[in-house]
């Protein structure tokens, strides 16, 4: 009796410390919500989402920016912004990761949180405006709709040293792919799905010549191969010059699936494309995106939404920046 006694006095004991922990963490998740701004500035939705559509008929890239910047953001310890700081007082930018070589239109980000500055000064954070510029930029490239829960606040300091941690690399083992994504909550099929993001945008030169030089790739279609040199005409291209091919030469700014198609016909630009076809976990899930575009956009949405809520901070932690590019002043 005394030892059942003394397990019983044991695991109340573990469940009365463990219960606010557990408290706490459904606090914090339940922190992010739809609509969070509908009080304390309730256009600015609609503030992010006119300023989008500007930009958009403006400069049509900025919409495959958004949803690149918000995974190479919220892959990185948290959606918070970090991606966007500046190197200043002696701390090194994310942007200076070769993870995040060929980056770009951050300065339109600015754009929309001046719109929002001049509506509602000090509200919205520059991590739910990359949360909610990505899922408006999704629209304009025929995606799907998400459901984006806001109330994020920005990150104080930026994690350059982390960025190779948790950008996958396109030469990377798909085993190792599947694993960083599943550290945040993504799964096989979810991985799969957001990969579909190479549907549209561009892949500079310097990350395809290893499969043209000095001998093309085996497995890349010869012909796919042949336009591929005539784009990428050298070994060595200076990756300060504008040299690319497009993800998908049909339909190179709609997210759809035929990106899958492209990798089942040996047309993947990077190894880890052509990896989702020959690895057997994500087989099964290309060819079942290739046959069903609304199966794709589903999952792309829905990892989108779980990417999106990485281990935000919310309440008391980060601040809301002024600026975007740099944390507030003491």
């Amino acid at each position: 009796m005394a030892n059942k006694y003394n397990h019983f006095s044991l695991s109340s004991r573990f469940l009365f410390l463990l219960l606010p922990l557990l408290l706490q963490i459904h606090y914090v998740r339940s922190e992010l919500q739809l609509n969070y701004y509908s009080k304390s500035c309730p256009r600015a939705e609609e503030i992010i989402k006119e300023q989008v559509a500007t930009l958009y008929h403006k400069h049509g890239n900025t919409a495959v920016s958004w949803i690149r910047n918000l995974f190479h953001d919220c892959m990185v310890m948290s959606c918070d912004a970090s991606v966007y700081l500046d190197t200043a007082n002696g701390q090194e930018s994310e942007k200076e990761s070769p993870r995040n070589f060929g980056m770009r239109n951050f300065k339109y980000i600015e754009t929309i949180k001046q719109a929002l500055e001049s509506e509602c000064p000090n509200t919205v954070s520059c991590a739910d405006i990359v949360a909610l510029s990505a899922r408006d930029g999704l629209l304009w490239l025929g995606g799907p709709r998400v459901e984006m829960r806001t109330g994020r606040k920005d990150s104080k300091e930026s994690y350059l040293a982390e960025v190779e941690n948790y950008i996958p690399n396109h030469n990377d083992s798909m085993s190792s792919v599947l694993s960083q994504f599943q550290s945040i909550g993504v799964d096989t099929e979810g991985t799969v799905a957001l990969l579909g993001a190479h549907s549209v945008g561009r892949v500079h030169c310097v990350n395809l010549v290893h499969r043209l030089y000095p001998t093309i790739d085996p497995t890349i279609d010869p012909d796919y191969a042949e336009y591929l040199k005539g784009r990428c005409p050298t070994p060595d291209p200076n990756p300060k010059e504008v040299l690319y091919s497009r993800n998908d030469r049909e339909t190179p700014m709609i997210l759809d699936n035929m990106y899958y198609k492209n990798i089942l016909s040996n047309k993947g630009l990077l190894i880890v494309d052509q990896e989702l076809v020959t690895d057997p976990n994500t087989s099964p899930f290309v060819e079942k995106m290739a046959a069903d575009n609304g199966y794709f956009h589903d999952q792309f949405a829905r990892a989108l939404r779980i990417l999106s809520e990485n281990n935000p901070l919310t309440g008391d932690q980060g601040e809301i920046r002024k600026v975007c590019r740099y944390v507030n002043s003491a």
